[in-house]
C-alpha cells in the first residue's frame, strides 16, 4: 500500500469486455458505492459502449462524482470476462479508462489485473464436436 500523503484512496474497478465498459469506484474496503459508470450510460448506439471514446467518457463522469465526494487516489482494478468461456484479455476500453482516471486529477495507486481463471472446473458447452456451424 502506497503513502497516503492525507488523501483518501478508493478502489476503481474497471469491467472491460468486447460489449461494455464498467467502471464501478468504491471505498478503499471495497463494500460501498461511491460512483458508478458505463459505456452505455454516455453513447447512444450499442456499438460504441466498449469503444475506448465511451469509456474515457464513462471514467470521467465516475471520476467527478467520486472527487466530489472526497476521494482523490484510486487503485485500479481491471477485470475481463475471463472465466470458462469468456475472453481472458479485457476489452479496448480499458486502457483509456485509466488513461482518463488519471487525466481527471485522480492518484493512481496499483494497477492490478483481476480476471478470473478456469481451474477446468465445469465443461464448455457445445457437445463432443463443438459448435457446429
Amino acid at each position: 500500500m502506497p503513502r497516503t500523503d492525507g488523501i483518501r484512496w478508493g478502489i476503481a474497478h474497471i469491467k472491460s469486455s468486447y460489449n461494455n465498459t464498467i467502471i464501478t469506484i468504491t471505498d478503499i474496503s471495497g463494500t460501498e458505492t461511491i460512483a458508478k459508470a458505463s459505456g452505455g450510460m454516455v453513447v447512444k448506439t450499442d456499438r460504441m459502449q466498449s469503444s475506448p471514446t465511451a469509456a474515457m467518457a464513462a471514467a470521467k463522469k465516475a471520476a467527478e462524482e467520486s472527487i466530489e465526494k472526497g476521494i482523490r487516489g484510486l487503485h485500479v482494478k481491471i477485470k475481463a470476462p475471463g472465466g470458462h468461456q469468456g475472453p481472458a484479455s479485457p476489452g479496448p476500453g480499458a486502457q483509456a479508462a485509466v488513461r482518463a482516471l488519471s487525466r481527471s486529477g485522480m492518484r493512481i495507486g496499483i494497477i492490478e489485473d483481476v480476471t478470473p481463471i478456469a481451474h477446468d472446473g465445469c465443461r464448455k458447452k457445445g457437445g463432443k464436436r463443438g459448435r457446429r456451424v
